[in-house]
This record gives C-alpha cells, sequence and structure tokens, in this order.
C-alpha cells in the first residue's frame, strides 16, 4: 500500500468529506434516524465544516478519513468504512495532538465504538451532557488525554 499523506482540506473537499462522513455515520451511529442523518448532514456542510480546521487523509488521492479540529479539541473523526481498522485514525490524532496540541474530544455516548477507540488512545471522560452541539437528545462525552 502506498503511504498516507496528511493533508489540510477546504470547501473544494467537502463534498468527498461529506461523502465519508455519511458512510462512517451510516456504519456507526445506529442511534440515528435517517431524518437525523438528513439533519446533520446540513448542518456539517452549511455550518460545522467551517468552524473547524479540516484534515484529510489520503492514500493514492483516494480519501480515507478526516479530522475536523477547534482549538485544543478534536470536533470531527470520521474514516471510511472500508480503511477502519488500519491506523488511519490514530494517525490523524497523532497529527492533530503534535501539530496542534489537541489533548480533548467530545464523542457521542452511543458509539461505543468510539468511545472504546478514545480509551484505548487513553483518554477518559471528564464530563457528559444529555444533549449534543445542536440540542438532540444524543448524550456527548467530552474526554481529555490522561495528564
Amino acid at each position: 500500500m502506498k503511504e498516507a499523506r496528511i493533508l489540510a482540506a477546504s470547501g473544494k473537499d467537502y463534498a468527498k468529506l461529506i461523502a465519508v462522513w455519511e458512510s462512517s455515520v451510516r456504519a456507526t451511529h445506529h442511534f440515528l434516524s435517517e431524518k437525523d442523518i438528513i439533519t446533520y448532514r446540513s448542518l456539517i456542510l452549511n455550518e460545522y465544516f467551517d468552524q473547524v480546521q479540516l484534515y484529510a487523509i489520503e492514500v493514492e488521492e483516494k480519501l480515507m478519513g478526516f479530522i475536523g479540529i477547534n482549538g485544543e479539541s478534536i470536533q470531527m473523526l470520521f474514516i471510511h468504512p472500508d480503511a477502519r481498522g488500519k491506523g488511519f485514525g490514530k494517525r490523524l490524532i497523532d497529527f492533530a495532538r503534535k501539530a496542534h496540541h489537541v489533548y480533548m474530544v467530545d464523542v457521542n455516548e452511543q458509539n461505543e465504538q468510539a468511545v472504546g477507540f478514545y480509551k484505548k488512545l487513553g483518554f477518559t471522560t471528564f464530563e457528559r451532557s444529555e444533549v449534543d452541539g445542536a440540542g438532540k437528545p444524543f448524550p456527548i462525552l467530552s474526554m481529555a488525554l490522561k495528564a
């Protein structure tokens, strides 16, 4: 396999990013309804992407996943289902930690795979919210790396 590259992403990449987001969400966020997915898709495209620094990880110009960073926090991390378990998520987090001094993440509590992934990397929960950033009843865990 060719080497994975991490590149800054911008508005011109949104169509590819949202395609990865949707395929990832459909594979992992079983607690969301079709209506929820459509609502979040619109919010992400029209608001959330513009609120974070986006970085994509590619192999041979194929998008494997992406991360969105705001300050010291990971706001989004999505890996294409076909690329899961190959180290791309960890690579993006390592990049975010080294290049942007990121040490926190918010994650859907009901996405048990993601919670387990972050725990495996050394993140621990320090806060829980009953609703997500959009005010929907999907609990969010705020996690930070152990000191």
